[in-house]
């Protein structure tokens, strides 16, 4: 069994997200709020049905809110980044990034 190494007890938190899609066809923007309760942080994203594709709002929202999870991921991974420095932490290597280019 896994033990945590200090002898205090693990702490669980709770981050509050919020996602809000809007859609104006042929657009869909997403728009998430993430409270940490130290913090709140804010992404926006689109997405845009080319006027020849058929109208299917669910894919249109599915991309907004995904490009908007991506761009929240990296608003996290530079505030880590930023934290870290701020406490002396040596430089690292750069993540490894969140998709593959298109061949």
């Amino acid at each position: 069994m896994t033990r945590p190494m200090s002898g205090r007890p693990p702490s669980v938190k709770e981050w509050r997200l919020e996602l809000y899609l809007s859609e104006h066809d042929p657009d869909t923007t997403a728009r998430i709020v993430l409270d940490t309760g130290d913090n709140i942080l804010e992404s926006r994203a689109e997405a845009r049905r080319n006027p020849y594709d058929m109208a299917v709002p669910e894919i249109g929202d599915e991309l907004a809110a995904g490009r908007a999870l991506i761009a929240m991921g990296r608003l996290l991974l530079r505030a880590a980044n930023g934290d870290m420095k701020a406490l002396g932490a040596t430089e690292t290597e750069t993540p490894a990034p969140l998709w593959q280019p298109a061949e």
